[in-house]
């Protein structure tokens, strides 16, 4: 497999619709892994639309440990072609103000991989070449081998910028994307709007892809991509179990990791899929996990859907383990608050979610169980991130519902904020927290024992 990285000089250059552009030119020619930097869902779900192979994050923060990280980088790859992967904000953005921590530029030397920039010429000429070489002098360990120009108003203004870009630097212009509102992605609160909700999205991914067939040199772009050194194997003890697991996946539940959803496997866990809209009966399993996604933009539906929230509710009763993660969590309070309405949700626990117009919790975090739990025991460090437009507030005070995680933010090695969440009620547990199962193989077996698994 040959690998190459598309980054953005800042969030907003146009690097996800770079990426979904060569994706879909090169899809048919070549067998591709493509990947995420970071711990986005959405952009994961765009690319593997195309490639039709779950796309993987590549995330050095929630994936501590280097070699594992490497190894979730070059598995299953022998036949492919070609890892395209695509970064996240710009590419010295990370946690704090750390070039280093948890960037793209980061991942492209963890995993040496060869950098494309991608920068918006949006009201810019010359100054192009004067920010395209302070990213190059900035951190010289980072391989950057070229530059896409992204929203070019012109055939004229393309020639000015890469003029520039000739004159004053030693790097390759791979061609442009010329400016083309029709084939912009809407975006939510979250980032984009999921590739599911949009009934023309094939129609735009194929425009881009002309696009970038006739505006980008590909074959140079292939010829800058450098072959992986070598296959690692799984540093992973993966326990192996015998476990009926219901996962909740629709339109309103979708954000997994696929390789979360891969190690469940190996570890021989079988995923039955239900859909908390339109499936009235849960399957028959021995847990149910509910990833996150946007249930307020279908509480509606799942509102309505009385007969499978009663058995998720006596499932719970039933003391048969529940994992929850962020929108698990809205779904399996009791009402779910978007603007004027409400929506009577699973009601395990006595408490109300509602949106918000800004952010409340954003980015990276490290969670600290105050009890035993089925996330983790009391006092482990898990780490995982929040991102959600909505708050969780218990409804009656006096009740026995405490949370039982204790968050914290840590940032330039200060500790910015903390804050307490998380939920159990008998073996239903839910929280905002997202955490990748590749982190710590002890959590990992401890959790599949919480979640009531069979072992081999």
């Amino acid at each position: 497999m040959k690998k190459v990285l598309i980054a953005g000089v800042t969030s907003g250059s146009g690097k996800t619709t770079a990426v979904l552009g060569i994706l879909k030119a090169l899809n048919k020619k070549y067998r591709i892994q493509s990947y995420k930097v970071g711990p986005d869902y959405v952009d994961t779900k765009f690319h593997t639309r195309i490639t039709k192979r779950p796309t993987r994050n590549l995330d050095n923060y929630l994936v501590p440990d280097p070699q594992t990280l490497d190894y979730l980088f070059t598995a299953d790859t022998e036949n492919v072609d070609l890892g395209i992967v695509e970064g996240v904000m710009g590419l010295y953005d990370g946690l704090g103000i750390d070039k280093d921590a948890y960037s793209t530029a980061s991942i492209a030397k963890q995993l040496n991989i060869p950098v494309i920039l991608v920068i918006n010429a949006r009201a810019t000429s010359t100054s192009a070449a004067a920010i395209l070489k302070g990213f190059l002098e900035f951190d010289k360990e980072v391989p950057i081998k070229g530059v896409i120009i992204n929203n070019v108003m012109s055939e004229n203004h393309y020639k000015l910028v890469a003029g520039a870009i000739h004159r004053y630097l030693d790097l390759p212009v791979l061609g442009y994307l010329p400016h083309n509102s029709a084939v912009s992605l809407p975006s939510r609160q979250l980032g984009l709007v999921p590739d599911d909700e949009l009934p023309d999205i094939d129609r735009k991914i194929s425009e881009i892809a002309k696009s970038v067939k006739e505006h980008i040199n590909l074959d140079k772009l292939l010829s800058l991509a450098s072959p992986v050194e070598h296959s690692v194997s799984d540093p992973f003890r993966i326990p192996q179990v015998k476990l009926r697991l219901g996962i909740a996946k629709d339109e309103a539940f979708n954000f997994y990791y696929a390789d979360n959803l891969h190690l469940l496997t190996k570890s021989g866990v079988e995923l039955i899929p239900f859909s908390p809209i339109a499936d009235h009966h849960l399957p028959d399993v021995d847990a149910l996990y509910f990833g996150g996604g946007y249930p307020e933009e279908f509480a509606s539906q799942l509102a309505k859907n009385h007969s499978l929230k009663e058995e998720i509710r006596n499932f719970s009763l039933a003391n048969k383990p529940i994992y929850a993660e962020c929108g698990g969590l809205m779904y399996l309070g009791k009402v779910l608050e978007r603007g004027k309405d409400k929506y009577q949700m699973v009601g395990i626990f006595e408490g109300e979610s509602k949106m918000t117009p800004r952010l409340k919790k954003f980015g990276y975090c490290v969670a600290y169980p105050q009890v035993n739990c089925l996330l983790g025991n009391e006092g482990q460090e898990i780490v995982g991130h929040e991102f959600h437009h909505s708050t969780f507030t218990i409804l009656d005070q006096n009740s026995e519902l405490k949370p039982v995680l204790l968050m914290k933010k840590v940032r330039d090695e200060q500790v910015v904020d903390t804050w307490q969440g998380g939920y159990q009620i008998r073996k239903t547990f839910a929280s905002y927290l997202h955490v990748h199962f590749y982190q710590n193989a002890t959590l990992f077996e401890q959790f599949l024992n919480n979640l009531g698994a069979d072992f081999q």
